[in-house]
């Protein structure tokens, strides 16, 4: 077993840290909520680089790429010969990859490895980790990335994992919009929404978004609109990733019209007041509904 600091423990860390917990790991946490670390069954440390110190693995579940860089600032400098990072965190590709480089200048060894399957998959521990970062690296992480999660796919190179994270929720964020579009025209044209899933279900428009995230009370009965959205990804998180897409395609010159198109409209339903709906909750705003 290992000692691992966890840095981080809100609602995707706290979840992800208790299930290494069970996993009878020893578990060091800091959070800036000091009630996050009880709830993580984690040792309650007083600083990041007080968690990271004689840590044989710094995990870290952090708001935005500015965190990122602030919290390695104070692992890195505390953190033992050998200790692996691993970033968590949903953020800009350039960010993951210059923290990366800082960590190999420190012989440290670092991945990127962003999640996806919300607040449900971390309390399950079947999260989707997609890993930036040496096949080396990959390879020690494998075992405590499987604690937490159910899918591990090595995307290549540092900040390909967040290369791979983005880009999958822009088609999210782009497909969720499109499937409510197509229950909301349905309702004005009398077409009951379960007769349209067990069609497009089966046929050449079903896609995640409509099979386990279905936005309309009903036919999932699993999804967010059966329990008033209630979020398992909020609107501000998937606007806050569709920005992230949009700043990549800009940076490398590539057009994505639809991913510019999704941005906005998740902008307008934040703007609304409704950012902390899940965001399938977009389907009230396209149909005039507060």
């Amino acid at each position: 077993m290992a000692t691992v600091a966890f840095i981080g423990l809100g609602n995707m860390g706290g979840p992800m840290a208790r299930n290494l917990a069970k996993a009878g790991h020893v578990v060091r946490g800091f959070d800036v909520a000091a009630a996050n670390i009880a709830t993580a069954g984690a040792v309650a440390c007083t600083s990041a680089a007080d968690a990271a110190a004689g840590a044989d693995i710094v995990v870290t579940m952090l708001p935005a790429g500015p965190h990122v860089q602030k919290v390695y600032g104070e692992v890195m400098p505390a953190a033992k010969a050998g200790t692996l990072l691993i970033d968590c965190s949903t953020i800009d590709v350039e960010t993951a990859r210059r923290v990366a480089a800082d960590a190999a200048a420190r012989g440290l060894e670092m991945l990127d490895a962003p999640v996806s399957g919300g607040t449900t998959g971390a309390e399950a521990g079947t999260l989707t980790f997609m890993v930036g970062g040496s096949e080396a690296g990959f390879a020690r992480a494998q075992p405590y990335l499987a604690q937490m999660g159910k899918t591990i796919v090595h995307a290549g190179g540092a900040g390909n994992g967040q290369a791979a994270k983005i880009c999958n929720n822009m088609i999210l964020g782009i497909s969720m919009i499109a499937v409510a579009e197509g229950f909301s025209l349905a309702a004005k044209l009398g077409l009951d929404a379960q007769k349209l899933f067990d069609i497009s279900s089966k046929s050449s428009g079903q896609c995640w978004s409509m099979t386990n995230y279905c936005p309309v009370p009903g036919p999932v009965p699993t999804s967010p609109a059966n329990r008033d959205y209630k979020p398992g990804f909020t609107a501000d998180m998937m606007l806050k990733d569709l920005k992230l897409s949009q700043n990549a395609a800009q940076a490398v010159g590539q057009a994505t019209p639809m991913g510019a198109a999704a941005q906005s409209l998740y902008a307008l339903m934040a703007s609304a007041g409704l950012g902390a709906k899940d965001f399938s909750g977009i389907i009230n705003m396209l149909q005039g509904k507060s």
